[in-house]
């Protein structure tokens, strides 16, 4: 039976740069309707420069999931755009794994996606001109992104943070932690099509964009345009990790910060530019080992923010604070319990610490596995992280009888060694991409 929400073909109809202008505008069509995105860098960029082109196409690929999805047709057609065999099954691949989440809530099976248009050979990547030691840092305000620039900061002179926005629009909880890196700041504002933020009112499919992987994208132009050596990102070892198994398929909610994004987008990117590295600095690494680094960061603490309402498309929503009961709230807390003081997280908590309200268990009790309920769809940690924080919390002295984590220790099995499993989740945990330029230290040894 033919499913009447989905279109039978999206197009990639063109892409235009206006270098005067700084801008970027990727045209797309499904089920006869056009969409347009823009992109406008925000600041000195040499659009003249080389590479800028082929850095261009690879946003035009991965920036159309916005739009693909309104109808998610069983066709992409690429329309006059030629492209490689490895260009056309990385971008079936991110279409299908990076909505992944969304086919599920849907109820929408993608697997038979084909991506068709005309061929051409695997060109010689563009040399593009970059100074060593300039990367751009993609930054969120949360502690990943944090732990990330300085760590960055620690191995060149010059770098800067890249941040992607609604265009007239910045989230006061970014910028907060941004101005206290003290570190220069390229921007990129980001125009969605009207019609997909009316998606309800005009019967649109709803749910999870892999936007990591746009901000990926437009990340690599930005340092094209600018001459930075490299895309840092901020993801852990655990965004691999999936959130539930459906007929056999993992569900990311993460995919676009997973390792198998990263190789993938990173040989594209590879084959498209020469002088531009794409990685994850946080690849082989827990977030414990990150929440360990980030506890010794006091002049964040007040700052930092990974709470999603704060980051609400309607400003009139936006929470200027923690809610201090959402998953991702749980999480933090939780993963910092291990290495701050119960009175700091209460003060970072505005006094609303997820951890001292007993009605919050059942998203704590999800996050160990201890319920029937998949990992939450947010960006968290895996379970045994989440275990290892509930025993490591436990033992400290400030936490001795808190309700609520004694209610999770007690049902879940004792750690036999909780020094020991500390100790594996603060080394390397494995493969990674970073150049030595970059390493941490416990990766050159």
């Amino acid at each position: 039976m033919t499913d009447q929400r989905r279109a039978e073909r999206f197009r990639y109809d063109d892409y235009q740069l206006d270098p005067a202008a700084g801008t970027l505008t990727c045209r797309y069509s499904v089920g006869g309707r056009r969409f347009a995105e823009q992109l406008r860098c925000e600041g000195p960029a040499d659009w003249s420069a080389a590479g800028v082109e082929e850095a261009a196409r690879l946003v035009f690929l991965l920036a159309g999931v916005s739009y693909y999805k309104t109808a998610a047709p069983p066709v992409v057609d690429l329309g006059d755009l030629a492209t490689t065999a490895a260009e056309r099954a990385f971008l079936r691949q991110y279409l299908v794994e990076g909505l992944g989440e969304f086919a599920y809530g849907n109820d929408l099976d993608l697997t038979g996606l084909e991506v068709v248009g005309p061929d051409r050979p695997a060109p010689s990547p563009v040399a593009v001109a970059t100074a060593a030691g300039r990367p751009l840092v993609p930054f969120g305000g949360g502690i990943d992104s944090i732990v990330t620039v300085e760590a960055v900061r620690q191995r060149v002179a010059d770098p800067s943070l890249f941040v992607v926005s609604r265009e007239g629009d910045r989230f006061a909880a970014l910028e907060q932690a941004a101005a206290v890196t003290g570190l220069p700041v390229v921007r990129v504002g980001r125009r969605l099509d009207d019609q997909v933020l009316r998606s309800t009112e005009l019967g649109f499919l709803n749910g999870h964009v892999p936007v990591t992987g746009i901000l990926s994208a437009t990340a690599v132009l930005a340092a094209v345009l600018g001459g930075h050596d490299a895309v840092v990102m901020a993801n852990e070892w655990s965004a691999s990790a999936g959130n539930l198994e459906v007929g056999g398929r993992t569900i990311n909610h993460q995919w676009s910060k997973s390792a198998a994004f990263e190789t993938g987008f990173a040989s594209l990117v590879a084959a498209s530019v020469a002088g531009v590295a794409y990685f994850s600095l946080l690849r082989p690494y827990s977030e414990l080992w990150v929440a360990e680094r980030f506890a010794r960061l006091e002049r964040y603490h007040r700052v930092f923010r990974s709470c999603n309402r704060a980051f609400t498309v309607d400003p009139a929503r936006r929470l200027d604070h923690w809610c201090g009961r959402c998953d991702k709230c749980c999480f933090i807390d939780l993963v910092l319990a291990p290495f701050l003081a119960e009175s700091e997280l209460s003060a970072i908590f505005d006094g609303h610490e997820p951890l001292g309200d007993p009605t919050l268990a059942p998203r704590f009790e999800t996050l160990v596995g201890l319920s029937a309920d998949a990992k939450p769809f947010e960006c968290v940690g895996d379970v045994d992280e989440c275990r290892t924080a509930v025993a490591l919390a436990t033992a400290r002295p400030d936490r001795l009888g808190q309700p609520l984590l004694a209610a999770l220790a007690e049902a879940l099995a004792p750690l036999p060694d909780p020094a020991a499993e500390l100790a594996r989740l603060r080394a390397p945990l494995g493969p990674h991409a970073i150049p030595d330029a970059y390493a941490p230290g416990d990766l050159l040894v």
